[in-house]
């Protein structure tokens, strides 16, 4: 194995990562106990990490700057092969799983935005008659008390 090689396959401890990354040592081991990254453990206890790793917290980062809960980042990269590193066909597959929420995310801020100005120039402030908040009254349907207005 030539010295080139020997380098990039060497794996990368902690603060490695994090220097590398851009993100905090606590972040990374939270990552890790919610089995987004994984790393080996070497003869002194200290973790080590595949340099594929570096790959896998920059897309986490895109897809919580995104707004994609952490649970749905853990999905889709747990589809990804563990066995090597992941080559385009594997990105492109795991970030088209996301297209059709981030589309319907992109719809639902375009008419929150165009609805706005609407909104607060109106005053009206009733939960009743709001077209934003409480279109037709739906949530007056649904009896007395304060409703969640989106689920997901």
């Amino acid at each position: 194995m030539d010295m080139h090689r020997a380098f990039h396959e060497r794996p990368l401890s902690v603060g490695q990562v994090a220097e590398r990354s851009g993100v905090a040592v606590s972040t990374l081991h939270f990552y890790e106990a919610k089995g987004l990254i994984h790393s080996q453990r070497n003869a002194g206890n200290q973790r080590r990490y595949r340099r594929d790793v570096l790959r896998r917290v920059a897309l986490i980062k895109v897809a919580q700057r995104l707004g994609i809960p952490l649970a749905d980042i853990g999905l889709a990269l747990s589809t990804l092969p563990c066995d090597h590193i992941p080559t385009a066909a594997d990105w492109q597959r795991l970030s088209a799983q996301w297209q059709h929420d981030l589309d319907a995310r992109i719809e639902q801020m375009t008419r929150l935005r165009d609805q706005l100005t609407g909104c607060i120039g109106c005053g009206c402030l009733s939960m009743q008659d709001c077209p934003l908040r409480n279109p037709s009254d739906e949530l007056g349907e649904q009896g007395a008390g304060a409703r969640l207005l989106e689920t997901h």
